[in-house]
């Protein structure tokens, strides 16, 4: 997904091929309508937002990377009012323990019995904010909540609202205090986004907002409202089902990541699991820009922050300055596009 993000209330051009599935306009009216809402607290982020709806309408979890200070936290929040879904943020830190996410047993005195206290897991969007700074141990309390979407304690198992969707802030790996996550955990979160330092004319947008008194703790004095619900989601990702690929484009996408696992550059490749991400992704942007169906375009555009967290550099290529992206731009330059 490119900064370049088409408008999703546009009409999308007709082609005589399509399914006969289209998008409803008002579904996606009102989820174009929450990038517009969420603008009214966060600016410059226009390409997160989208990557955020794009996760909730395939039920997939998010990291984003970000240095310290560029409203990772306030987006969050502001994507909550806007969609009208409720919110938890969980501070990760190393005295971070698993039970402080996922609740745990409480012995009550006057019943003489264990009674269920439920963790800040059970939410519609849980932050999980700076999780690369908690051991191992307590970011795999999550994997059960990721992947199942329960919580499992002293053997019984509790499901978790609809929708769950855990974004996951991180500080870039070379901050004191962090911990690598592990490829198995990186490769439970459907998009790694990540927020880049403001333009200059944003940083002025944004001092300006708060010299006339602009709050982030009170969204609803900044003027945001609930413009979509959680049926309405729930509707679009029923639509975004009915999106169809062709074999042709099918293919394009199995090509992309099977190029990744012969780069020279990487040590890790795309898994399968991370082809059936992008197949999701690349669906749910086509449903946004309008089309029943998905282009190699569509594959492109959801490339990188569906398989950038995927992927390992081998130290070498790290030290002749290698980046992923980069990788991830001569594979796609190098894997023939369908007509």
């Amino acid at each position: 997904m490119s900064d370049q993000s088409p408008t999703w209330g546009a009409t999308a051009p007709t082609d005589p091929t399509a399914p006969p599935h289209q998008p409803s306009e008002e579904l996606r009216a009102a989820l174009g309508a929450v990038r517009t809402e969420v603008a009214k607290a966060v600016v410059g982020q226009d390409a997160a937002v989208s990557g955020l709806v794009i996760a909730l309408l395939c039920r997939g979890h998010v990291l984003l990377e970000g240095v310290p200070g560029v409203a990772k936290t306030l987006l969050v929040r502001a994507l909550s009012a806007a969609l009208d879904l409720e919110t938890k943020r969980v501070q990760f830190t190393p005295d971070l323990m698993p039970g402080d996410v996922t609740g745990s047993l409480v012995y009550d005195a006057r019943t003489a019995e264990f009674s269920f206290r439920a963790g800040p897991v059970f939410t519609n969007l849980l932050l999980a904010d700076e999780i690369n700074r908690t051991p191992p141990k307590t970011q795999a309390s999550l994997l059960e909540a990721m992947e199942e979407r329960q919580v499992s304690i002293d053997g019984t198992p509790r499901l978790l609202p609809d929708p769950f969707l855990v974004i996951a802030t991180q500080n870039p790996v070379e901050y004191e205090g962090t911990y690598t996550l592990p490829e198995a955990q990186l490769d439970r979160f459907l998009l790694k986004l990540v927020l880049p330092m403001p333009e200059r004319h944003e940083e002025i947008e944004v001092l300006t907002r708060h010299a006339a008194g602009f709050d982030p703790r009170d969204l609803a004095g900044a003027g945001l409202r609930p413009v979509a619900t959680p049926e309405m989601l729930a509707r679009a990702r029923a639509e975004v089902g009915h999106v169809q690929i062709s074999p042709e484009v099918l293919g394009y996408a199995v090509d992309v990541c099977r190029a990744t696992r012969q780069s020279p550059s990487l040590s890790l490749g795309v898994s399968p699991r991370g082809a059936t991400a992008l197949l999701a992704t690349s669906r749910a942007w086509a449903w946004l820009s309008g089309r029943g169906y998905v282009t190699p375009d569509d594959i492109k555009a959801l490339a990188h922050p569906t398989l950038r967290h995927r992927v390992q550099l081998r130290p070498e290529a790290e030290l002749e300055g290698v980046s992923t992206e980069s990788v991830l731009d001569t594979v796609l330059a190098s894997v023939a596009v369908p007509r």
